[in-house]
């Protein structure tokens, strides 16, 4: 049996193994270049003191941590923190740039915020830009870093670490923007099932087990219910009650109390009661109305 060779840990760039760079070390490069050179194919790693920022604007890879892989296609953005594993398989045709960063230097623009730095201790995919916060934002940074880097220009590293704290903000507003859209999208999952849920119960339930049925609790109900809808879980079936109340009440020829009944209301008068505070007449006084 061959024994598993030890994960690359390299104290610089990938494929460095002798050089130490200083504490104030910014480094910034084309995917391509040192991607070339390895045929494409970066093996998993870990890099001890960099903080790493993938820029990829063209091209597809396939980007692997410690127990997942990912199938990503550009315009996206990874985020590497130091000490995370990672590899990645580029296509020939891939176009980005690389920024690495020693950590101390990021720790320092930062140690006041702690909400950044919960962005930044893990590795982050970012791969969701909408016009607020676009791409092309992101590129004109490093466009601005790039040639303050390389300039010869005087108090150059105060200058670059007013851009790379813009450049990690930008960063952390996108990250946060994406989680906020995908919370959105659970919420809508989870009001979408509650309201075929309701239209389709078969008898009359309460809010908890609505709640239940969704495997939440009635309050992340409610809050769903009102991020969504401005309602609350219990006006929504109220509300639902009464649309059906309505169509009984103008296309057909049922008493109140059959109504009442067909809605699951154990008493009519409650149905009445309930009908007049969401439509302002009575179950009676609306048939009349609209039918005359």
């Amino acid at each position: 049996m061959s024994h598993q060779k030890n994960i690359a840990n390299y104290d610089g760039l990938y494929g460095d193994l002798t050089t130490r760079h200083s504490a104030e070390y910014i480094f910034l490069e084309l995917i391509q270049t040192r991607s070339q050179t390895f045929d494409w194919l970066i093996q998993p790693h870990i890099h001890t003191h960099l903080f790493q920022v993938f820029i990829l604007k063209k091209g597809n890879v396939l980007f692997k941590e410690a127990i997942q892989k990912h199938q990503i296609t550009s315009p996206c953005i990874f985020l590497i923190p130091p000490t995370q594993l990672h590899g990645l398989t580029y296509t020939p045709d891939v176009e980005g740039h690389i920024l690495s960063i020693s950590s101390s230097i990021v720790e320092d623009i930062f140690k006041t915020s702690k909400d950044i730095f919960r962005t930044l201790e893990k590795i982050q995919i970012i791969q969701d830009f909408d016009n607020e916060n676009p791409f092309e934002k992101i590129l004109n940074l490093v466009e601005t870093i790039e040639s303050e880097l390389f300039s010869d220009l005087s108090e150059r590293y105060i200058m670059l670490r007013s851009f790379l704290a813009q450049f990690f903000i930008e960063l952390h507003r996108i990250s946060k923007q994406g989680n906020e859209i995908k919370n959105e999208s659970h919420a809508l999952a989870y009001f979408r099932k509650f309201q075929k849920s309701i239209k389709e119960s078969e008898y009359s339930k309460s809010i908890p087990d609505f709640a239940d049925e969704l495997n939440i609790t009635p309050v992340h109900l409610n809050r769903i219910c009102k991020a969504v809808a401005g309602k609350s879980a219990i006006e929504l079936v109220h509300q639902n009650l009464i649309n059906e109340a309505q169509k009984y009440l103008l296309h057909t020829s049922y008493s109140i109390s059959e109504i009442a009944y067909l809605l699951k209301f154990e008493y009519p008068n409650y149905f009445a009661k309930l009908f007049k505070k969401y439509v302002g007449l009575s179950p009676v006084e609306f048939r009349k109305v609209r039918n005359s």
